[in-house]
């Protein structure tokens, strides 16, 4: 196994993960809410009456912020080795874990280990298993 130095950014994801971690504090100590994705947009399919308007500006926070630190930053285009139908699927697998273990990697990974819920640990370590063999079957098996 080998590091692609050229593409490694410890800066930036460290810099990302401190401004994740800012965001889910505050939202959770400011309103009692935990940011995770899935929630986000979950909540507003069916659009709730109250609550709707945050969970939008979350969301176009999420969109805009790679828009804004492209802009910035100036980082190198990702280069996504998938076709259009192996997207569709993987997002609909990943869609279907989010509810089948009632949040996501933000929500269960971020949020929940923070407040210790077993819950989140037993989620956030069947994510990583999940994706370690995911990763090892593609890259060594097939």
């Amino acid at each position: 196994m080998t590091i692609d130095w050229v593409h490694f950014t410890p800066g930036s994801a460290l810099a990302g993960g401190v401004l994740i971690r800012l965001a889910a504090a505050w939202l959770i100590l400011d309103d009692g809410r935990i940011l995770g994705a899935s929630g986000l947009l979950g909540g507003l399919i069916p659009p709730r009456s109250r609550d709707w308007q945050w969970r939008v500006l979350a969301l176009l926070g999420l969109v805009l912020s790679p828009l804004v630190a492209r802009f910035l930053f100036a980082p190198p285009a990702p280069a996504i080795e998938a076709n259009a139908a192996t997207l569709i699927v993987g997002g609909l697998l990943v869609g279907l874990g989010t509810r089948l273990g009632n949040g996501c990697t933000s929500g269960h990974g971020v949020c929940g280990l923070a407040r210790l819920s077993p819950r989140s640990l037993a989620a956030t370590a069947t994510f990583m298993a999940a994706g370690f063999l995911t990763v090892f079957l593609v890259r060594h098996v097939l």
